[in-house]
């Protein structure tokens, strides 16, 4: 058994992709708020918005998946994560719940910068393959 596998993730829905994030990156996690749009900024920024006096910069997990925009809904979540001394804020579909895996396994593939560099491991839950999501590799592109 890894120390991974006793560490606590957040469960979210993308799309048709369920993933999750260690617990202890996540600063909060929060119900959409009003997002100040940011002119020539790249298609996966949807803007800032204010947290308490702090400016959050917005992500939407969608299109850092490579996944068209959705309308958001009463579901939709903002997963503020702390990222290099700073706060960012990663639009999700859905939060489902905290958990812990019973196995996690290495990504496969691993060449290059592909999708797979985005992972973290594979956490498994029965017979569900759960994708943990690495913010390095995911926010650092």
């Amino acid at each position: 058994m890894t120390a991974l596998q006793k560490e606590q993730y957040i469960e979210f829905t993308v799309g048709a992709e369920t993933c999750a994030i260690r617990i202890e990156e996540i600063h909060e996690i929060i119900k959409m708020l009003s997002i100040t749009d940011i002119p020539f900024s790249r298609n996966e920024v949807k803007g800032v918005v204010n947290l308490r006096g702090k400016v959050v910069c917005v992500m939407s997990l969608r299109n850092l998946l490579g996944m068209a925009d959705e309308p958001y809904t009463k579901a939709t979540r903002i997963i503020v994560v702390r990222y290099r001394e700073e706060f960012i804020g990663m639009i999700v579909d859905k939060v489902n719940k905290v958990t812990t895996y019973d196995e996690i396994h290495p990504p496969s593939g691993g060449h290059g910068r592909g999708r797979e560099g985005i992972f973290l491991g594979i956490g498994m839950r029965g017979d569900q393959l759960i994708g943990i999501l690495k913010l390095e590799e995911l926010l650092g592109g």
